[in-house]
């Protein structure tokens, strides 16, 4: 059995500490107020029992709130009061330093915390390790200087989830929709060097990565770019090859017709294109950002962002090409071919090209073997997304989420046209609803007061967000507010008028809907009684959204949670300060957004339905999934799947299993299983490898992929899973 230290260390559980810290308290008070060495003995039994229980790793801090409680259970008294005085004293010495021993465990690779915080950054790397330096001096920095104390308290308590607080001391904001037709129709400039117009598609290809670099690095959040603006230049390039290939005939002498001349320069296009898209994939990867990992890009896939003719041909052709190279993926330092985390991609599902016989069927049909074998892309309705997103005009918008699920609200610009690409989010703050729903006892009228109350701490932690934004120079990140990306800002000029009137949005997030549901009602919000209580908790949060928009000017939005690391910490408060609940807090997870329970059985087509009707209610962003098998040899399935996400809810993807065994060269799903320390471990089934630096996982956790690896409560989550087809 293993504890985490303070400094994140993982180390044995230690019966003999708890036993002589309690001697030592024991021996500071009178001898007729003392324990016995027998009730010791039993007061340490019953701690480790109790972390046995518990099945997973317990904090320092959680060891000794359970001895506390065991002497007090004694009716010991004076004991308790030294033992809890000499806890404060501990606690002030180390207040005076208290990143010092965090920084140090992690630059020493032995920090566990942070080891599985992001499933996307390897802490061994330098950059990543330079990264989470800042990061702790910058959250030691918020929490004393920059952020009320009571939004502190509630975010440590797991009341609230304070999303960032590692970036929060900067200026930067969270995700965004990338101008990227700005940026390459009308120039603009990286690392202070000015960037024209491409002259072809694989120049334009070549700028977008660059940017995309740049632009995560300015930021925290994800990014989406969309291939429709780097479609024009195919036609660039194509213009190009034609003039080039007339020359070379007319100077070997060679007589030829314009239509072979076409098709001569055709093939040069399609090679050009399929070496941009190679470009972008392999940049992508590779590149790292200053906070040491790949960028988290979405790149959109809409066939109808452009009109009909030959920039939407040459648009499919990219996609085509773009979804052929994602099948093949990325080769391992073995020489394998594995599923990687980026670009994320996101294929709309349209008119033309969802049923048999529509033009663009064949690209779906390639989409859908893509994700069979590399779990992307993830789909959007176009038909339900326009029902859903209708701008101040009564027209239904389509457009992409901006990283793995966050949504802009509808906007209509100065001339009353549409806008999402150069809009951002201003950040998320996170309402823990199981928190809410334990806290009031099961009594309804507590309950809503309850939220009330937590809400309005929201809001002001939001508003916090929001003033640290504010007032921003557009100096701090160029290729942002001054080059194109979000905006074409004066030198000098703050970014304000960017975070007012719709233009950016902030966000509420929420978690853990259905166990809230269930502690309520007493059944899950899949069943009766349930479901219209989580219904109307989303319409009562949308609501306060909506005013809070009013009283503010700000474009408050309801966004459903992704949470990564944030889901096991939520769990581990839940348990400190309610117990094991059954169905409630019993789990080291608690569930994201609105989504059905992992370990509730449901086909995947009754999950989708059900689903849907929450959808509305996040518009700040949501994704609903399926958890399938391995698909690759049952296609038509999968295109069934699609088919029902494009008739029936907006965002929607599927959960394959794409795994690599360095050791023994298996693929397939590596499994998770129990080690004798009652941790979870992932395990080659065919060789029994558990070495997890020689093996490659993927798996979607939050609306991205990771391959990293994750924190206890999240291995615990993917383990139960059941599949919903």
């Amino acid at each position: 059995m293993k504890i985490i230290k303070r400094s994140g260390t993982e180390v044995n559980f230690d019966i003999a500490k708890i036993m002589a810290a309690v001697t030592k308290a024991n021996n500071e008070v009178v001898h007729n107020e003392r324990l016995s060495d027998e009730q010791i003995e039993i007061i340490s039994r019953n701690v480790e029992n109790i972390c046995k229980e518990m099945n997973r790793s317990l904090s320092v801090e959680e060891i000794q709130d359970l001895v506390e409680n065991q002497i007090m259970n004694f009716r010991a008294f004076s004991v308790a009061r030294k033992y809890i005085t000499y806890r404060y004293k501990r606690a002030l010495v180390r207040k005076s330093n208290s990143t010092d021993e965090q920084i140090l465990s992690l630059l020493e690779c032995n920090n566990e915390e942070v080891k599985q915080e992001n499933s996307n950054k390897n802490p061994t790397v330098n950059s990543v390790q330079r990264d989470y330096m800042a990061g702790e001096v910058s959250k030691d920095i918020t929490k004393r200087l920059l952020l009320p104390q009571d939004i502190v308290d509630a975010h440590e308590q797991g009341l609230i989830h304070f999303h960032d607080a590692d970036y929060f001391a900067q200026h930067m904001h969270n995700c965004c929709l990338v101008n990227l037709e700005d940026m390459l129709q009308n120039g603009t400039v990286i690392s202070e060097t000015m960037l024209e117009k491409p002259k072809s598609f694989s120049t334009a290809c070549n700028i977008a990565t660059q940017a995309i670099a740049q632009i995560a690095s300015s930021q925290y959040g994800g990014q989406s770019i969309s291939l429709s603006h780097l479609a024009p230049f195919v036609q660039v390039s194509r213009e190009k090859f034609r003039r080039k290939v007339r020359e070379e005939f007319e100077t070997a002498g060679i007589q030829c017709s314009d239509d072979k001349i076409n098709e001569v320069a055709e093939m040069r296009v399609r090679e050009e294109i399929k070496n941009g898209v190679q470009m972008i994939q392999y940049q992508v990867i590779t590149l790292m950002t200053t906070n040491g990992q790949a960028p988290f890009v979405t790149v959109f896939m809409y066939l109808n962002e452009v009109p009909d003719g030959q920039l939407k041909d040459d648009l499919a052709l990219v996609i085509e090409e773009m979804l052929k190279q994602r099948i093949q993926g990325v080769k391992n330092e073995q020489g394998v071919w594995i599923t990687p985390a980026f670009p994320k991609l996101i294929y709309v599902l349209e008119e033309d090209n969802i049923r048999e016989g529509e033009k663009y069927w064949y690209l779906t049909e390639l989409a859908a073997r893509c994700t069979a074998k590399r779990m992307v892309p993830d789909y959007i309705s176009e038909k339900i997304m326009k029902q859903l997103k209708v701008d101040k005009n009564g027209e239904g918008q389509c457009f992409p989420c901006m990283g793995c699920r966050s949504f802009l609200t509808v906007y209509n610009d100065e001339n009353n046209k549409p806008k999402y690409y150069g809009r951002f989010n201003q950040g998320v703050v996170t309402l823990n609803l199981v928190d809410v729903a334990c806290s009031s006892g099961k009594d309804k009228d507590k309950f809503w007061k309850i939220l009330d109350e937590r809400l309005e701490l929201c809001k002001r932690a939001l508003m916090c967000r929001h003033y640290r934004l504010k007032g921003t120079p557009s100096d701090v990140a160029p290729i942002l507010w001054q080059n194109g990306a979000l905006a074409r800002l004066k030198k000098g000029e703050t970014i304000d008028k960017l975070l007012y009137g719709g233009y950016s949005t902030i966000s509420l997030g929420y978690a853990g809907l259905c166990e809230c549901t269930r502690y309520m009602t007493g059944v899950s919000h899949t069943q009766e009684g349930g479901t219209e209580f989580a219904l109307e908790l989303m319409k009562y949060l949308n609501a306060t959204c909506k005013r809070w928009a009013a009283e503010t000017n700000i474009d408050f939005s309801l966004y459903g949670t992704p949470l990564e690391s944030t889901t096991y910490k939520f769990a581990k408060c839940l348990q400190k300060r309610f117990g094991k609940i059954p169905g409630v807090t019993d789990k080291n997870y608690i569930t994201n957004s609105y989504h059905v329970h992992v370990t509730e059985e449901i086909s995947a087509f009754d999950k989708l339905r059900f689903e849907a009707q929450f959808q509305p209610l996040s518009p700040g962003g949501a994704i609903s999934y399926v958890e399938v098998p391995d698909m690759m040899n049952n296609i038509p399935a999968v295109l069934s799947v699609m088919q029902y996400i494009y008739d029936n809810i907006m965002y929607a993807e599927l959960n394959t299993k794409s795994d690599y065994c360095q050791e023994c060269g298996y693929t397939g799903q590596i499994q998770i299983i129990t080690d004798n320390d009652g941790k979870l471990i992932w395990e080659c089934p065919n060789c029994g490898n558990r070495n997890q630096d020689k093996m490659n996982v993927a798996r979607r956790t939050c609306g991205y992929i990771g391959t990293q690896f994750w924190n206890q409560g999240r291995t615990q989550e993917i383990k139960e899973r059941v599949l919903h087809l």
